[in-house]
């Protein structure tokens, strides 16, 4: 059984390119390459510099528009990092030619942390922790919200359970979920968060973190989801490094990130039928998970 959801829409090279042209961009002849399909959107890359975000399904319709309405902020209050953000190059609107939002973004060079051997993955543990930091502040109230991530663990707990029943999971790991549902809920305001950021949304260049990528889950919500990267991404050795630079002292949002990276685990692994890059990663952050 597939779970990769189906294409609903999208667009071939040459309606592409006649996209562009209609948007009298000056790059609109460069070389036009199909990266990647995702979940929610066709990736190609555009000449050299330059990327296109094309949603391939509705419900990634207001994840474009939630990037190209805050990335730009969110960009500049994550350069003294030294970590980009594809903030968008230009916000491409609903027209007769494509009637969904679309983004042309830049191209950063570098390969995908999944792509990356944990072990070695530490040397950037603190440049992430820095991003979070500067990211992890006060969102307005007029911030996107996600149902699913960020939010109180309770609000969750029927269906990870349910996730956890269909997988081979360590006891540990579903004990960490549990333990995390019974924690403290975050009591401070709602922060920003990026709201998925597995090791396929991380681009890494040699040892440097270059950049965090697709924030079309980026929403208020509590830290801690962001923060369960300690399980999604590091070994033991880069996750004592992420947290000691986090140097957030809070014993509850750590039990919660830890929750949340099982539940990641367990989600990944129940949904990888056809996707075994996912069934290896799931498979991976329960182990972490456990191993703590």
């Amino acid at each position: 059984m597939a779970d990769s959801p189906e294409a609903e829409y999208g667009l071939e090279e040459t309606g592409l390119r006649e996209l562009l042209r209609a948007n009298g961009l000056a790059y609109a002849e460069d070389p036009l390459t199909l990266i990647t399909s995702g979940w929610d959107n066709d990736i190609w890359r555009l000449g050299t510099e330059r990327a296109v975000r094309v949603p391939r399904r509705g419900l990634a319709d207001q994840l474009i528009l939630n990037e190209q309405r805050v990335l730009p902020t969110i960009a500049e209050r994550l350069a003294p990092s030294g970590v980009a953000v594809p903030a968008p190059l230009h916000a491409g609107a609903e027209s007769d030619l494509f009637p969904h939002p679309w983004s042309v973004v830049p191209w950063i060079s570098g390969v995908a942390a999944w792509d990356v051997p944990r072990q070695a993955r530490t040397a950037w543990a603190t440049d992430l922790a820095h991003a979070l930091h500067l990211l992890h502040v006060p969102c307005g109230p007029d911030a996107p919200t996600n149902p699913y991530r960020g939010v109180p663990l309770a609000q969750r707990a029927e269906a990870i359970a349910a996730r956890f029943a269909a997988v081979d999971a360590p006891a540990a790991a579903r004990a960490a979920w549990e333990c995390a549902v019974a924690a403290p809920a975050h009591a401070g305001p709602p922060v920003w968060i990026h709201g998925d950021l597995h090791p396929g949304n991380l681009v890494v260049d040699g040892s440097r973190l270059a950049a965090i990528v697709d924030f079309g889950d980026v929403a208020g919500g509590d830290p801690a989801y962001d923060l369960a990267a300690a399980w999604l991404l590091f070994d033991a050795d880069g996750r004592q490094r992420f947290i000691e630079r986090t140097a957030v002292a809070d014993d509850a949002l750590w039990i919660r990130a830890r929750g949340w990276a099982a539940a990641v685990g367990a989600i990944l692994l129940s949904q990888s039928d056809d996707r075994p890059d996912y069934a290896a990663l799931g498979t991976e952050i329960l182990a972490e998970v456990a191993a703590d």
